[in-house]
């Protein structure tokens, strides 16, 4: 178990690394990478919660943090001129302060869900709705359908 989480959290550390170092050339695959690392952690949550894989307290903490510490500086890597090859709406930039509010409702539910920690099957459930719902809020009004 602490084999795995060690190579989860490698894995999470070298991928941040790696968006580090795309983001000073390019803010669209920093912002994707950033969401592929949230969607991962979703994914990994969603898991838990529908009982395809077992309740996993270490798990589901680093799916947390990257969820807070990914959203929390999300909203950094959309300079202007950015909307090019991108799925992001040019609403991004009419309303940039909701897309941050956004960004950091869902940031600041993480933490929040984070501080409790879920305790098992249930409680990964539970946090999922509000955790899905700020996604969906956001992707409707703020992500480009291709």
């Amino acid at each position: 178990m602490k084999i795995r989480m060690t190579a989860i959290t490698a894995s999470a550390l070298c991928l941040g690394l790696a968006a580090a170092a795309v983001a000073q050339d390019n803010p669209v695959a920093t912002r994707e990478q950033m969401m592929k690392q949230v969607g991962a952690s979703m994914g990994a949550l969603g898991a838990i919660a529908k009982g395809e894989k077992p309740y996993d307290a270490e798990a589901v903490k680093a799916a947390l943090t990257t969820i807070s510490t990914d959203m929390k500086g999300f909203p950094d890597h959309f300079p202007a001129g950015s909307e090019v090859n991108s799925a992001a709406a040019p609403a991004i930039w009419d309303n940039m302060d909701d897309f941050k509010a956004k960004a950091l409702k869902l940031a600041g539910d993480a933490d929040t869900v984070l501080a409790s920690m879920p305790a098992d099957q249930a409680g990964v459930q539970e946090s999922i709705k509000t955790l899905g719902a700020n996604c969906g809020t956001c992707h409707q009004t703020y992500r480009l359908k291709r």
